[in-house]
């Protein structure tokens, strides 16, 4: 009997936990309430549906936020501009640019200019750097929300065998750091895979618990794991003549078979989104300026 893992209730539970973290720690004490900057260039429809979502649950959790939308091909110095006005500005606890960015800049030049006490993605090299040495520090929303979804549903990873499937900096890279760390939440033995892995099945099927983040409709099938594996999609895919999205993962022929599964949508997504409040109002925590 698989059992899904419902990102959609828990993340729910998260963010009345965090209304009143905020309602305790902040208002109560007569502190301005946190803020969130959010930067989004040119109009992926994708990223404008994400960064809407986003200031909705801002309100709903009790956060301000703000909104700078740059017109498509913006150049890379004005994009800068705003990011630095974030950085200086005191009255923002932390802020994100909305990735993708478009072909002409350099993402990394951009996320090299956030300020890393203001990186609530926790995409920085100081914040991963800390992270990958088990210091205090930003971690990627997503990588964070697997963590706390298998924590909260009491799944144990210590000593269990991991197979990431994705090398992404967003979430294959966090991820596989993180599940190996030397935590309460890690402990894992982490193998790192990708698409161009040869014979992958070889390791998926020694697999316990498979995260799955390549970007492929439907790449992990039933008979590419053992069961009783878990299997985490972090995978979105829009199929746009079908007007339907599907995961990473293939669900019915993985459903039965493994022992615990998230959906497609309402598994990691919520939970992303839901970090990143979490990552914001720990931003307004440590604030000098309260």
């Amino acid at each position: 009997m698989t059992k899904l893992l419902n990102g959609n209730q828990l993340a729910i539970e998260i963010r009345k936990e965090i209304s009143k973290e905020i309602e305790k720690n902040i208002l109560n004490q007569k502190k301005r309430v946190p803020h969130l900057g959010i930067i989004l260039t040119g109009n992926d429809q994708s990223s404008i549906t994400y960064v809407n979502s986003k200031i909705k649950e801002c309100k709903n959790i009790g956060i301000k936020s703000s909104l700078v939308h740059l017109p498509v091909g913006c150049l890379e110095n004005r994009l800068l501009e705003e990011i630095n006005k974030m950085n200086q500005n005191p009255l923002i606890d932390g802020f994100i640019v909305q990735l993708p960015l478009e072909k002409h800049i350099n993402q990394d030049k951009i996320i090299l200019s956030i300020n890393p006490k203001k990186d609530v993605d926790g995409f920085h090299p100081e914040n991963f750097g800390k992270m990958a040495l088990n210091m205090k520090a930003f971690f990627p929303a997503t990588a964070l929300g697997i963590l706390t979804l298998l924590e909260r549903n009491q799944i144990n990873i210590s000593g269990k065998h991991t197979v990431v499937i994705g090398r992404s900096r967003i979430v294959g890279s966090p991820i596989s750091i993180l599940m190996s760390g030397k935590s309460h939440l890690g402990n894992s033995t982490v193998t790192l895979t990708h698409s161009h892995t040869p014979n992958i099945e070889h390791y998926t099927k020694q697999a316990d618990i498979i995260i799955v983040a390549v970007g492929i409709p439907e790449f992990l099938k039933g008979n590419m794991i053992k069961k009783g594996a878990i299997i985490i999609d972090v995978g979105i895919n829009s199929i746009k003549n079908e007007k339907k999205i599907l995961g990473d993962v293939d669900f019915h022929s993985v459903y039965g078979k493994a022992s615990y599964l998230t959906p497609v949508p309402g598994g990691v997504g919520p939970m992303t989104r839901v970090m990143l409040l979490k990552n914001t109002l720990i931003a307004a925590l440590n604030r000098k300026n309260k």
